[in-house]
């Protein structure tokens, strides 16, 4: 007698989807019901869910010749081909930082929704690819530069712009040796094929 294998499960579309709720909840919360923020919000919203459908449904397969196949599942292909075309994940990218410029929210707060959607869009291209985490090992020291300058810049953010001083100064000097830095780091990791 066989024994039936299995194919561990993937918790990765389930993450994915987390985190874009976490940061649609966390760019929500000091803007329910004002204005424009509601239109956004509703974006934000409406993009996680429909990354978390496109997802859920990934696996499943597609059929190029549906002709002779009856209605319901001709209409079932004609929904997942819709649900995998628009770029959810970039719109509630986008919608979410709308969002954060709707209302004025302390630098901490920009930085705390800048690294959630980082963590969001890396989990979902690992989700689409298949990949295991341990794939981003090699870009390590660029996620830690931007994480460097995401903190640098919530810094500059939260000094007092009444006059300029030596300490503006001193952060623009920090700030420009970080960009350079942060250059450095990527350009080995930029690949060029000549054929």
């Amino acid at each position: 007698m066989k024994r039936a294998i299995r194919t561990p499960v993937s918790l990765t579309p389930v993450a994915a989807t987390l985190l874009g709720a976490a940061a649609a909840a966390w760019c929500a919360v000091p803007v329910i019901g004002k204005g424009w923020a509601g239109v956004a919000l509703f974006a934000v919203i409406g993009c996680v869910i429909g990354s978390g459908v496109r997802l859920a449904v990934a696996w499943i397969p597609l059929s190029d010749d549906t002709y002779l196949l009856p209605g319901p599942i001709r209409a079932w292909l004609t929904f997942l081909r819709v649900v995998r075309l628009p770029p959810w994940e970039e719109g509630a990218a986008v919608a979410a930082l709308a969002l954060e410029a709707l209302h004025s929210a302390r630098p901490w707060h920009t930085v705390v929704l800048g690294a959630v959607l980082t963590a969001y869009l890396l989990t979902v291209h690992l989700a689409d690819s298949g990949a295991p985490a341990s794939t981003l090992s090699p870009q390590v020291p660029v996620l830690a530069a931007g994480a460097c300058l995401l903190a640098l810049g919530a810094g500059a953010g939260m000094l007092p712009a009444i006059a300029p001083g030596p300490g503006s100064a001193l952060l623009r000097v920090v700030a420009a040796v970080a960009v350079i830095v942060a250059a450095g780091l990527v350009l080995p990791h930029i690949s060029t094929r000549r054929r």
